[in-house]
């Protein structure tokens, strides 16, 4: 069964998604709360609103939007994924709060040190943003690259500043 909860941070909402063998999305939204509702209701139909659901998680994503450094510690449900995907999303998890990879760093993590344009699909693909942090990679000249949330670049910019400061950084709407 798959269920879901919203949570109010400081650039909207976040959608916790997960099935019964672990999370499978967080989905990043400009909407506010009530909004993010109806929209986890179209994008999960078949999903059960649970307003604590993986309570321990939702503590320690509120910490995180705080500025406070989190080490996340919850099951993952990647099921869906494809092996190499599994690996760059694996090895991504473990970069630590306030420090960034390139996506070449990274493809030489999961030992394709040619792919890197793999990797950033692959971390295009990640459903479990800030868990997983893809924000934390970023391209060979320092620049942001990509990132894939409805938000787009200014998350990912406000992400890295949020970690490096150790204080939400204002964000407009």
């Amino acid at each position: 069964m798959t269920s879901y909860a919203v949570l109010a941070v400081p650039t909207g909402s976040l959608i916790l998604t997960a099935s019964d063998h672990g999370v499978t999305q967080v989905t990043l939204t400009s909407h506010r709360q009530h909004e993010a509702i109806v929209l986890a209701d179209q994008l999960h139909p078949d999903a059960r609103y649970e307003p604590s659901l993986r309570a321990e998680l939702q503590h320690e994503l509120q910490r995180y939007f705080q500025g406070q450094q989190v080490r996340f510690r919850t099951d993952l449900d990647l099921a869906d994924l494809t092996p190499f995907q599994q690996r760059v999303l694996c090895a991504c998890a473990e970069i630590p709060w306030g420090r960034t990879l390139t996506y070449g760093q990274l493809a030489e993590d999961v030992g394709h040190e040619r792919a890197a344009r793999a990797v950033g699909t692959a971390l295009a693909r990640n459903p479990i943003p800030i868990v997983i942090p893809c924000h934390r990679v970023v391209a060979a000249n320092g620049r942001p690259g990509g990132y894939s949330a409805e938000q787009g670049i200014a998350l990912k910019r406000w992400l890295l500043e949020l970690e490096a400061t150790g204080r939400p950084p204002p964000w407009v709407r």
